[in-house]
């Protein structure tokens, strides 16, 4: 398992985003990048040195610092829509290889190089700006569908990393709610939402928030119609 490029991207003008810009056209950086906690979100942007976030409500901050996606996963994309995709492509900071991002479970941690931990704590939920950018025709529904949406990270131990570096798994906790599970509950099957609780805080504050509502209103085996349908 290893990292194939640290992406970062400069915000650029464009009509379609609510704040008028976006840093989604992230590209691969040369040379050693630093990888720090950036504050609450709302307030700390990207947790990626040179990396620009434009809407901090809906991005960045400790518990989306950094964004994680699968060379294999972009590889099934480039066949599906018939078109390159280069790392970054999908606005994420980390490209990597040999490492099943989406079956990667709440709270497992990943060493990268010698000293940067990072600690995966969901799955991105794609909006209109991620849209947009691909620009394929139902692309919110059909990145849905697939259910592997690439993991969101907060950072334990800060750190500098570079394309090449090696990715361990440093801890994998016992409980089986992965990226794609949780992903799936909060999107197309909300059922699923009471079994993620048992990723505790290690999930993402406002996925573990709306799963304590769900079984708060419907109980542990109660149903509610999907998001996505």
């Amino acid at each position: 398992m290893k990292l194939l490029s640290v992406n970062v991207g400069r915000l650029k003008p464009v009509e379609y985003a609510d704040t008028g810009a976006t840093g989604i056209d992230k590209r691969p950086a040369e040379g050693a990048v630093r990888v720090s906690d950036p504050g609450p979100k709302g307030e700390g942007g990207s947790g990626v040195a040179g990396d620009a976030i434009s809407d901090l409500r809906h991005h960045g901050g400790a518990d989306q610092a950094v964004y994680a996606f699968a060379r294999e996963d972009l590889d099934l994309w480039e066949r599906e829509l018939g078109r390159p995709l280069a790392s970054g492509s999908f606005g994420e900071n980390l490209t990597t290889s040999g490492l099943d991002v989406n079956g990667a479970r709440i709270g497992e941690r990943w060493r990268i190089g010698d000293e940067l931990v990072l600690e995966v704590t969901g799955g991105r939920i794609p909006c209109r700006t991620f849209a947009s950018w691909l620009d394929e025709k139902g692309w919110v529904r059909r990145f849905t569908r697939a259910a592997a949406p690439g993991a969101y990270l907060r950072v334990i131990t800060p750190g500098e990393i570079r394309a090449g570096d090696p990715i361990e798994i440093v801890h994998r906790p016992e409980h089986e709610v992965t990226v794609s599970l949780a992903f799936r509950a909060e999107t197309t099957e909300r059922a699923l939402l009471p079994q993620v609780l048992a990723a505790g805080d290690a999930l993402h504050p406002e996925q573990l928030r709306a799963a304590r509502e769900y079984v708060a209103r419907y109980g542990a085996g109660g149903t509610e119609q999907p998001v996505v349908s």
